[in-house]
């Protein structure tokens, strides 16, 4: 579903008496709070560079031993929402690094889980684009503040840090 068929669907829900009344649910993302400039800053370098180690990957090991189109198509929005770029469903496959029909497959689950929703293109009825919902920033933000803080604690136990007093 696009956005705009979203929006369509949305508005007949609203109008008024002879339709039938539904209740508007909340977006779980809404209620949580929003990052910082820094915290958005330091999250999406390290999607950008979980994103690039998955590619440098590659010249070691056999490409066709690793598949997870998911993360990488959520990696790739998630940098170009806090970029402000808008990325068309094209690229998204193409960046998901797997053959087109598998990464739209995907682009269909994360659609139908929320993750992720789809604008068609108003200058050019042939192209849509994609990009995280507010519910798939929220959960990227959350996941990449888990694996940051994380990095952070591996990080002092494997790195000498002489800011610290033994």
């Amino acid at each position: 579903m696009t956005v705009r068929s979203m929006r369509t669907a949305a508005t007949a829900r609203e109008r008024g008496p002879g339709r039938r009344a539904y209740a508007r649910l909340v977006d779980p993302a809404a209620l949580l709070p929003q990052p910082d400039p820094a915290t958005i800053a330091r999250h999406t370098a390290a999607a950008r560079e979980f994103y690039a180690a998955r590619r440098r990957r590659h010249k070691y090991l056999p490409a066709d031993l690793f598949g997870e189109p998911t993360w990488d198509i959520l990696l790739d929005l998630y940098v170009a929402a806090r970029e402000g770029r808008r990325v068309p469903t094209t690229s998204a496959c193409i960046g998901a690094h797997v053959p087109p029909t598998t990464a739209l497959r995907w682009l269909r689950i994360l659609e139908a889980r929320g993750m992720v929703e789809r604008e068609d293109d108003g200058r050019d009825g042939r192209r849509t684009f994609v990009r995280l919902s507010p519910t798939g920033l929220a959960t990227m933000d959350a996941t990449l503040e888990s694996m940051c803080h994380r990095l952070d604690e591996v990080a002092d136990t494997i790195l000498p840090n002489p800011r610290k007093k033994a």
